[in-house]
């Protein structure tokens, strides 16, 4: 939230601001700690989740791994690089895959916060042009807008640095892109809820921070406003990051440090600290209701409910498609277990079905649904600055109801398993599946009818501060007068004046938001019909531990893995190579081990064995396997970049590969792609027909075949 800096005061201008930050941060760390132990003593309403929710949802996983070419700027050339993204969503990227495996440190790290994933130049370029004033930037102005493959990915930042990417086919863009986009997803929520003090001390003095210079529309996290940006100045925007970080977490530290103390005195002086602040917030109602009043009439309750309807649409759609995938998984593992109800194959289905809401593939369909999201009409008006603060906001919370939804049937049907065996086990997933989908339904409507209302109070709050304060300020003053000195640390008059504000427009957004369930408008419910205590004993499954499907189901080979890994030489690098990945990387059956770990070791088919029924006519001991005969060998000829040739003959094992730049080409090609710049003639020798099907679309152009 920092103007650009120069290199001469850069330090200077970075003290400052994170003074006045620090400064903001240890008021709003003591009112924050005021807030939580209130809670605890005096606990929230609302209704209570009918669904489990999985405590640490990615224990031993990864996310994605594979490799694909990376542009590098320090030499204007494509590299094979392995990419590896963990738990985390901190993008790493390496040489190869050994050296991962080898538990080597990455050649560098991507934090998505803030970027945007985009699949063609078109994209990039605009986005160039509209971020870099008074620069238009062309296709061929640079050497690095020439992709190695015409299926680029690029992650763009208005201030941080640009990371090019590319892939052989269409798929594996749109696998990699999903992929990607779930990093950034993650990045940008990357605020705990969990953290119920540091949290909101933070969000605050952040708001603070940007309300005392002017800005009180909503905020993109780390964007900023990218007109004060040009291109020289991209590079040092940042440049008091490292500074300011190191300074932020002195702060932190510090308070934390106060913490025993300050809420040993909040307890004692409870009563009391409530009494007075509930005095002084009857002295600032009687001044801000009526101008908030009157603002309300004027210029809020008129669009509630059209601004209701923009967000209602889009979000329940996306749940809907939510709840549509997660029971379509359900009825596969129905049909897939009808016929071989063992232990082993649920154990293997189970699996699969574990992290389905952290696989950004197959929750894509749900998360597009909500992308229709659209403000139109009323961004100006509100000072919103884009749709996709509440795009992304939504996005998490779908993937939160499916993990919990996915928990919850695991947790039963285990239960069933151990209770009653694998008999009659598709009437045992059926009923499990009617319990969780009329629990989802529920949860469902509460998360969205909650989303709701803090997405309005997002837009309506920020206005209406933004019109009220220059009337207001000059009053608060005085109010902080009738505070006690040893409560002014946990009630501060600026907060107060906020949450009279919030309280004055919350009636009118809980009344709308009421009679949309009433209506059972997108399949919302009334909160009285959400029974709390419906279900006692499935809370009780919640404190179970996770569940290992494949080690409980399984033929017992994580056993043995583990037994092998031991506390042997080299068993941390054997439990890299072993961590389940949600996403993985297919190869068809017989295909080659990689040589450069290419992201060819994805091949691009229509039937991808983790998204539909795995296909059972391909068994290794079918008489027509046993005797099938070799593929021949055939001659091929390509011509394309020297990097592409490469990676598909690695791919295929091949060795022989040789540069014959005078060679004369077939008199059907272009004579004058010879002299093209990065190009030339190849042979490849020893490609079995087999692989000829899968090797054709990923080179540009076949010159000879014989």
């Amino acid at each position: 939230f920092t103007a650009p800096l120069s290199l001469n005061k850069g330090d200077a201008r970075t003290g400052e601001v994170i003074g006045e930050f620090s400064r903001l941060y240890e008021q709003q760390y003591a009112v924050a700690l005021f807030n939580k132990v209130r809670f605890d003593i005096e606990g929230g309403g609302g209704p209570q989740p009918q669904l489990l929710h999985r405590k640490v949802p990615l224990e031993n996983r990864s996310i994605f791994s594979g490799a694909l070419f990376q542009f590098l700027e320090e030499n204007n050339k494509w590299r094979n690089h392995f990419l590896f993204v963990p738990d985390s969503y901190t993008i790493n990227y390496y040489d190869n895959k050994a050296s991962h495996e080898r538990g080597l440190h990455p050649k560098g790290n991507i934090n998505c916060a803030g970027y945007k994933v985009l699949t063609s130049m078109d994209q990039y370029l605009e986005l160039l042009n509209n971020s870099l004033p008074g620069v238009k930037a062309k296709v061929g102005n640079s050497p690095f807008l020439k992709c190695a493959t015409q299926f680029p990915l690029i992650l763009w930042h208005p201030y941080a640095r640009h990371y090019y990417f590319c892939v052989v086919t269409e798929k594996e863009q749109q696998k990699w892109h999903a992929v990607f986009q779930d990093c950034v997803r993650h990045a940008n929520d990357g605020l705990s809820e969990e953290s119920q003090v540091q949290t909101p001390a933070f969000t605050d003095a952040v708001r603070l921070y940007r309300q005392a210079h002017g800005q009180y529309g909503t905020w993109e996290m780390m964007c900023g406003i990218p007109s004060q940006v040009s291109m020289p100045q991209r590079m040092t925007v940042w440049l008091g990051s490292r500074q300011a970080q190191a300074q932020y977490e002195a702060v932190v530290q510090s308070c934390e440090a106060r913490r025993p103390p300050l809420e040993a005195s909040i307890r004692t002086d409870m009563d009391q600290i409530i009494t007075s602040k509930e005095h002084v917030t009857n002295k600032i109602k009687a001044v801000v209701l009526p101008k908030a009043e009157k603002l309300l009439t004027v210029s809020i309750q008129p669009y509630i409910s059209s601004i209701l309807e923009a967000l209602m649409g889009p979000t329940s759609r996306g749940f809907s498609q939510v709840r549509d995938v997660f029971f379509r998984e359900l009825v596969d593992l129905s049909k897939n277990t009808l016929n071989d109800a063992t232990k082993e194959k649920v154990g293997e289905h189970m699996e699969k079905i574990s992290m389905l809401a952290f696989h950004p593939v197959k929750m894509q369909s749900c998360y597009e649904k909500v992308e229709d999201l659209s403000l139109d009409g009323l961004q100006q008006r509100f000072d919103v600055s884009s749709p996709s603060v509440f795009v992304q906001r939504a996005q998490i919370l779908m993937r939160e109801q499916m993990d919990d939804a996915v928990y919850t049937f695991e947790q039963i049907l285990h239960q069933s398993l151990e209770d009653q065996g694998p008999e009659g086990l598709c009437k045992n997933i059926q009923r499990c599946q009617d319990r969780v989908i009329k629990k989802f339904d529920y949860d469902s409507s509460t998360v969205r009818k909650r989303f709701f209302r803090e997405a309005l109070l997002q837009i309506f709050i920020p206005y209406m501060l933004k019109q009220l304060t220059p009337s207001i300020s000059s009053e608060l003053p005085r109010f902080q007068e009738l505070i006690f000195e040893d409560f002014s640390r946990f009630i501060l008059v600026e907060n107060i004046f906020e949450e009279v504000v919030l309280h004055s427009v919350m009636k009118d957004i809980m009344m709308a938001v009421k009679e949309a369930a009433v209506q059972r408008r997108h399949n919302l419910y009334r909160d009285s019909i959400v029974l709390t205590s419906s279900d006692p004993n499935l809370h009780l499954l919640g404190e179970n531990p996770a569940i290992d499907w494949a080690g409980e189901y399984g033929t017992g080979q994580e056993e043995v893995d583990r037994e092998e890994t031991g506390d042997s030489t080299g068993g941390a690098a054997q439990r890299r190579r072993r961590m389940k990945q949600v996403v993985s990387m297919i190869q068809l059956d017989g295909s080659p081990t990689l040589v450069n770990e290419s992201c060819l070791d994805i091949p691009m088919v229509d039937s991808i064995p983790e998204e539909e029924a795995v296909d059972q006519d391909n068994d290794a001991s079918s008489p027509e396997s046993v005797h099938q005969e070799p593929d021949p060998v055939v001659l091929v000829m390509v011509f394309c970049k020297y990097e592409i040739a490469q990676l598909c003959c690695s791919w295929l094992g091949i060795q022989n590969l040789r540069h014959l730049p005078n060679i004369e080409l077939h008199p059907l090609s272009p004579q004058n792609c010879l002299n093209s710049l990065g190009h030339g003639l190849y042979k490849v020798s020893r490609v079995p027909q087999g692989f000829w099907p899968m090797l054709t679309p990923m080179l540009p152009t076949v010159v000879e075949l014989f």
